[in-house]
């Protein structure tokens, strides 16, 4: 079976290749002069020819390649639906059949677990579906070049491919797109953000140009989770898929099991989501973060909600210093994950519960494998699709006290390579 991929009027070094892993960006990995090489476009266990991209980056060179042609197609491919998939490597997956998808993400945090010994046999389940594959994002960043135009950077060519309407953003944010094309020449990057819920929306940077039709420049836009309203800034974090985002936060109340007797600690809280809307359910809550706009929008969003204490600080600087320890703990750091500081904390404080919510297996395995080994136990592991159509995964974890005999500085077992997901 051949299917074609992608054409071009230009001559490129091309080669045929098979598909035997998966790598970290969602590409595939093959066999390639004496080495290894990404693919873009493909899935294991196909054959393919693929257009060989030489570049040099930070001094280094690199060598990745794009699937041009399927010469054996694997029977999970499907047609991407959107026109700029490849010129466009925002989706990664967008050739793979749902189905798959959730399946690959639920064996890429299997493959990471298994770096670790400490990890190695706990059970991962399904990964929880997304209620929309397409149209969900509530948030857009798009590069400006020349004339104004609007689109996004392929990551292997650099090359700048301008969009008409992106398959994965919300439809508010595509009627924007087609209202700024052409006309955002003053600025380099543009950020559109839109409430699902609410019909609000925030554009920056100000734009001049009068032929805009939409107010820009706002510093902030409204949200609603799950009945309640929240403030959002233009630098702070929320989650780009506001339907998963509420089945997210409503699996992080459930797993913490709360009676309202307990101190809740939201770690690394945001803009107060997972504080504000669990707030209810516990006797009292301390909220960390770091972000000042996102501690602003906290302090919106937060009142009337007499229990609950705000504190502008890293995790790592605040945690081990609360005056009394923390009944249940909610960790949701960033990409690179929490703090060592943050994870010995947790270890001496030894909360009754710990909910961890992350958006990197990688990341994710390794601050667990320390929690492991001082004195924690994994009783669930649930991957949530909050990326349809790309290798993103967000995960949440819940976990309880073991042996309290454990080590407050444990020894963490080394990973073991790279992950290699078939």
């Amino acid at each position: 079976m051949i299917v074609s991929m992608m054409h071009s009027d230009t001559p490129h070094e091309t080669a045929q290749l098979y598909l035997h892993a998966w790598g970290s960006l969602g590409d595939t990995l093959a066999d390639f002069e004496d080495g290894g090489i990404n693919v873009f476009g493909g899935i294991c266990g196909e054959r393919v020819e693929a257009r060989i991209v030489r570049y040099r980056r930070r001094r280094r060179r690199h060598v990745s390649a794009i699937v041009t042609e399927v010469l054996e197609a694997s029977p999970h491919r499907i047609a991407p639906p959107c026109p700029y998939f490849g010129a466009c490597t925002g989706c990664q997956w967008q050739h793979i059949e749902y189905g798959h998808q959730l399946t690959l993400k639920q064996e890429r945090v299997r493959q990471s677990f298994a770096e670790y010994a400490e990890l190695r046999g706990v059970p991962v389940s399904p990964t929880l579906p997304s209620p929309q594959t397409f149209g969900y994002r509530n948030h857009a960043r798009f590069t400006v070049r020349e004339s104004g135009r609007l689109g996004f950077i392929n990551r292997l060519t650099r090359r700048f491919a301008k969009v008409e309407e992106c398959a994965l953003m919300h439809p508010w944010i595509n009627e924007a797109l087609r209202a700024l094309q052409g006309k955002a020449g003053e600025t380099t990057q543009l950020s559109v953000r839109y409430g699902v819920n609410t019909g609000d929306w925030l554009i920056q940077p100000t734009m001049h140009n009068p032929d805009i039709p939409l107010p820009t420049g706002q510093t902030h836009y409204w949200e609603r989770m799950l009945h309640r309203r929240l403030r959002i800034a233009s630098p702070s974090f929320a989650q780009v898929n506001t339907p998963q985002a509420e089945k997210l936060a409503a699996l992080v109340g459930e797993r913490l099991q709360l009676s309202g007797s307990e101190l809740l600690v939201d770690a690394y809280a945001g803009v107060g989501t997972f504080a504000a809307l669990l707030a209810n359910s516990a006797r009292r809550v301390i909220a960390i973060e770091e972000s000042a706009s996102a501690v602003k929008d906290a302090a919106v969003n937060t009142v009337g909600i007499d229990n609950l204490e705000f504190v502008g600080g890293r995790t790592e600087d605040v945690l081990d210093g609360l005056q009394d320890a923390p009944d249940a703990v909610i960790l949701d750091p960033p990409r690179v994950g929490c703090h060592p500081a943050t994870l010995d904390a947790l270890i001496r404080r030894k909360p009754r519960r710990a909910v961890y919510v992350s958006c990197d297996p990688t990341t994710l395995a390794h601050d667990l494998a320390a929690l492991v080994a001082g004195g924690f136990t994994i009783t669930s592991v649930e991957p949530m699709d909050m990326f349809p159509q790309t290798h993103h995964i967000e995960c949440v974890v819940t976990l309880i006290p073991s042996n309290p005999a454990h080590t407050a500085h444990p020894r963490v077992s080394p990973p073991s390579g790279a992950i290699s997901v078939k």
